[in-house]
């Protein structure tokens, strides 16, 4: 604690006197040199979202209608969507209890619900599914673990299942491929060889085995592996086009076993797809940060993530170099949220800003993900609010409107793809990003991010007569903000996200 406490004083400190120097540097404007001829790759990375399965999209719910909508305007692919989980265990387990020798206990009724208006809305889009809960029943518990009656309370100690009773796990993959097979084949054949008609046929682009499985059984690696692969051998005999997802892992930096591991083919089965990997990343300031500090905590932890990123290319590039890679979880946590489980919670309001340091933070670290050639970013997460991860949420949990953290995620989407050309960019501030852009058409446009909460001026002489989008803390639930650019300076407000589309 001692050491804490000097730091976040050392940190203030050298927070005051950056804010110092930016105050007197304010009359100088950051010059901004695009270099159009050095391309640093073409981009494959997709801008994508998370989508689970709490209150806010249940049917009847107040901000269900609003917040599919804006899933389906934001019109991304890769969206992944964690349709099963044990917090809201009705909605995420299709059987809370096992068989017996005359009946099972197969129900999708709460399952379906969210499933459907999710997949209706990403329709035409691909989709990344994860159902990330095994019944709890499948393990050697000590002490049985009984689901709430009502669907919609909350459960936060319903999986602490460790071993599996069956230890060839030919009984989770089962119960997996059944699970897939509801949503692909029109129903399934239960353990008594009854068929179960769904009516649903649709299309699972990717399935990711588990989610954190490390933090939710305590998977080992070498564990995980086996029942990756005992999945995907079961899923594949009834989705054969389905690809799959790996690790999902909540903390790379954390675990370099799980990489080196997963990833040498020869901890597989033969003919075992290893298509593509996934992790997550969260910025997280101290419970003792104050607001002025936690800036220059989120982008330092950005830098340290993209840093892990570039270390687990490498190992990914020499074992499997056609597997793929995801960041399917993205986003900035305050330290109150992990309160919300134990008794006594008190939702804390959350400052207007930290929505604009949390938008800006996204868009720095996709940048950082387009330019190491990362597939796909997904922001977390939807629906979230106070009791379900408040500080993730990317709309506003009374109404459903989008907040920053959205728009700044619709403003990248809408304005950099796969197949666009980055190219260097230098900015004569530290504490500016600046990323270029040749799209496909031919457009020239830049990435801004203002990494400190303080208006800044821009000079670009090129930018005369081009285009700025713009979402910062004056647009607020709002969409970006655009307007023509009058001469060769530009303002941002503190901790914008910008476009800037140059004339032709």
């Amino acid at each position: 604690m001692y050491r804490r406490t000097i730091c976040t004083y050392l940190l203030a400190a050298f927070f005051s006197l950056t804010a110092f120097r930016a105050l007197c540097a304010q009359d100088q404007p950051v010059e901004v040199k695009p270099h159009w001829d050095q391309v640093v790759r073409v981009s494959k990375t997709v801008p994508s979202i998370f989508v689970g399965t709490g209150p806010g999209i249940w049917r009847g719910s107040p901000t269900h209608d609003a917040i599919l909508q804006s899933i389906k305007d934001l019109g991304a692919d890769e969206v992944r969507y964690a349709g099963g989980g044990s917090i809201y265990a009705h909605y995420g387990i299709a059987e809370l209890e096992p068989p017996t020798a005359t009946t099972t206990h197969w129900d999708f009724s709460k399952v379906d619900q969210v499933t459907e208006d999710v997949l209706n809305a990403v329709h035409g889009h691909t989709v990344v599914m994860n159902f990330t809960t095994i019944p709890e029943w499948m393990f050697k518990d000590t002490k049985p673990v009984h689901y709430p009656d009502d669907p919609a309370k909350a459960c936060w100690d319903c999986a602490p299942g460790k071993e599996l009773r069956d230890p060839t796990y030919r009984e989770v993959a089962d119960y997996f491929s059944r699970v897939v097979s509801w949503h692909v084949k029109g129903g399934f054949t239960d353990e008594l060889g009854k068929w179960h008609a769904s009516g649903h046929h649709y299309r699972i682009d990717y399935w990711e085995v588990f989610n954190e499985p490390n933090l939710e059984h305590g998977w080992s690696p070498q564990a995980y592996t086996k029942l990756y692969d005992v999945i995907v051998e079961a899923i594949h005999k009834v989705s054969p086009d389905t690809k799959f997802v790996g690790m999902s892992d909540d903390y790379a930096g954390g675990h370099p076993d799980f990489f080196l591991y997963f990833l040498n083919p020869r901890h597989h089965r033969p003919g075992i797809p290893l298509d593509m990997i996934s992790y997550h990343f969260y910025a997280v300031p101290g419970t003792d940060e104050p607001p002025a500090i936690q800036p220059i905590t989120f982008f330092y932890q950005a830098d340290r993530f993209l840093e892990v990123v570039g270390y687990i290319e490498a190992v990914r590039k020499e074992f499997t170099p056609k597997t793929g890679t995801m960041i399917n979880e993205m986003g900035t946590m305050l330290p109150e949220d992990w309160d919300q489980s134990k008794p006594g919670y008190a939702f804390k309001p959350i400052r207007a800003s930290y929505w604009n340091l949390s938008a800006a933070t996204f868009a720095y670290v996709y940048a950082g993900l387009a330019a190491r050639g990362i597939d796909a970013l997904n922001e977390s997460g939807v629906p979230s609010a106070p009791g379900m991860w408040p500080s993730i949420a990317l709309h506003n949990w009374d109404t459903g409107q989008p907040n920053a953290r959205f728009w700044a995620l619709k403003l990248i989407h809408d304005n950099f793809h796969p197949g666009d050309k980055i190219v260097n960019a230098d900015s004569s501030s530290g504490t500016v990003m600046i990323q270029g852009y040749v799209t496909r058409s031919g457009e020239r446009k830049l990435l801004i991010v203002n990494k400190r909460d303080h208006e800044i001026s821009l000079k670009l002489p090129e930018a005369q007569g081009g285009k700025l989008e713009v979402v910062d803390q004056t647009t607020a639930f709002n969409s970006p903000a655009s307007d023509k650019i009058e001469g060769e300076n530009i303002k941002l407000g503190g901790l914008a996200v910008a476009v800037v589309t140059l004339p032709r």
